[in-house]
């Protein structure tokens, strides 16, 4: 799964997920995508879950980019504690996606396989999604 080696921080702020992605907004590496629609927290297992998915559906041909590295730590409080006593323990690491943001990558299959098998890594993700292609300047 994905992790940091190290981090500067081992915990964080929680942040705010407004506004819409300026970096990794486009089709940079393969042919066909999958941009984020909404805003949210892609965690290390889910990212994994979603691209065991698409190379399976994919047969392992082709080429698969992760476009999202999950580097911010997530803290949770033990079960039945009460409020207080400052900030939980880090138990996981997410992503923070932004609307506009490109999720997976694919190329080397066709189109209509490379839909499907997004299709299916979507399944697998907390926010909704949309199939672009690379448009050629």
């Amino acid at each position: 799964m994905l992790a940091p080696k190290r981090v500067k921080f081992r915990k964080t702020f929680k942040g705010r997920t407004k506004g819409i992605a300026t970096r990794g907004n486009t089709v940079a590496f393969g042919e066909y995508a999958l941009m984020s629609l909404e805003p949210g927290w892609v965690s290390n297992r889910q990212i994994e879950a979603a691209r065991v998915a698409l190379t399976r559906e994919m047969k392992r041909g082709g080429k698969v980019w992760i476009r999202i590295f999950p580097d911010k730590p997530i803290t949770k409080k033990p079960a039945e504690t009460r409020m207080g006593k400052g900030k939980g323990n880090p138990e996981g690491w997410v992503a923070v996606v932004k609307p506009g943001r490109v999720l997976f990558e694919v190329e080397g299959v066709e189109v209509t396989l490379a839909k499907a098998a997004l299709a299916l890594a979507a399944a697998k993700l907390p926010v909704r999604t949309r199939f672009i292609k690379r448009t050629e300047d």
